[in-house]
């Protein structure tokens, strides 16, 4: 019998988090797979396709981003694709399995003169029957009111980690900036997707920042990318921890962060995101275990490797995993929304 489904709270304290991070790690990992078997099918994991529509070329100093025209990554700026383009690679995700089709544009924010073609994109890949997702960067009301009104299902912005951290890995843009931009998608009834890096260099007391911000706005977020850092050569944080590896997070506590994120987010979607191609199956299933039940699908997110399908394939049968049925996060996050 599963147990039943958790109370959503937005009043968590940095001590409580802290106090789930400490707990003995099967324990831990025993409370975050009976919230998430409370509040989801337990075996079965959305498949979602990242696009990277508009590459390179972003003004913005993100220290693990090798997009950043400060980075000396070898990427080159493109301009936004044709919507015909966009539109191909959206129905060639939906016939390999994917049911969200996220898309990225290297911008600190979108132009008015960038939002028609926007619209369109999202108003086609919608049509498809597939979920919509767009990272664009910072938003006005405007802005978001117009992808709502065009079907844009979520909007990421991450705020990548806590706010005493987050100084020391971004200066061109604040933290607040991006909770303000999350509450122009969030006002304009877009679903938010926001998480962040971690890996990075940061300590534990980071983590458990990062984790309460998400957990304590007035709405969870109904998506929650967590992210490994994936070191790019020619980006501050890729080079330091090639002086520095130790500074990696080691595997046990990344599935520490998923399991705090599921117990403190029981209706979101967490997504286990960049870094896992470099995960062992091991490691992948413990996240699973810990609550983790989206991925992203294919070889390539945005400019970064990922497992591909053929890899994931093995690992979901072997895992016993399906893809998520139907509309299922769509009315789960209905249900956050009543629930708040």
């Amino acid at each position: 019998m599963n147990p039943e489904p958790t109370s959503v709270r937005t009043d968590w304290t940095r001590e409580e988090i802290a106090a789930l991070f400490d707990l003995p790690f099967t324990e831990l990992l025993f409370q975050a797979a009976s919230v998430h078997r409370a509040n989801h099918p337990p075996a079965e994991v959305q498949l979602c396709t990242l696009l990277s529509i508009k590459t390179g070329g972003c003004p913005e100093d993100c220290g693990y981003c090798s997009q950043s025209v400060k980075a000396d990554s070898g990427v080159e700026a493109s301009k936004l694709m044709d919507v015909r383009s966009v539109l191909q690679s959206a129905a060639q995700a939906k016939d390999n399995g994917s049911q969200r089709f996220c898309m990225g544009a290297a911008w600190r924010n979108p132009k008015d003169r960038d939002m028609p073609a926007i619209v369109e994109i999202v108003k086609g890949v919608s049509a498809m029957g597939l979920e919509t997702c767009m990272t664009l960067g910072m938003l006005t009301p405007k802005q978001a009111d117009m992808l709502a009104e065009a079907g844009l299902d979520y909007y990421n912005h991450n705020i990548d980690s806590s706010p005493e951290y987050y100084e020391r890995v971004i200066t061109t843009r604040t933290m607040g900036e991006r909770l303000d931009t999350l509450g122009h998608v969030r006002a304009a009834g877009i679903n938010v997707c926001s998480g962040g890096i971690v890996g990075m260099g940061e300590t534990r007391s980071d983590r458990v920042g990062f984790v309460h911000t998400l957990a304590t706005l007035p709405q969870h977020p109904e998506s929650v990318p967590v992210n490994a850092l994936v070191p790019v050569k020619g980006t501050v944080l890729g080079d330091m921890l090639a002086d520095t590896p130790l500074a990696k997070i080691d595997d046990i506590e990344f599935v520490r962060t998923v399991a705090a994120a599921r117990i403190t987010m029981p209706l979101s979607m967490v997504r286990l995101s960049a870094g896992r191609e470099s995960m062992s199956e091991a490691t992948q299933a413990l996240c699973f275990l810990a609550g983790a039940n989206s991925i992203f699908t294919g070889d390539k997110l945005l400019t970064a490797p990922n497992a591909g399908d053929d890899s994931d394939a093995a690992l979901f049968a072997k895992l016993g995993l399906t893809a998520l049925k139907g509309e299922e996060p769509l009315r789960a996050c209905h249900v956050a929304e009543a629930a708040e």
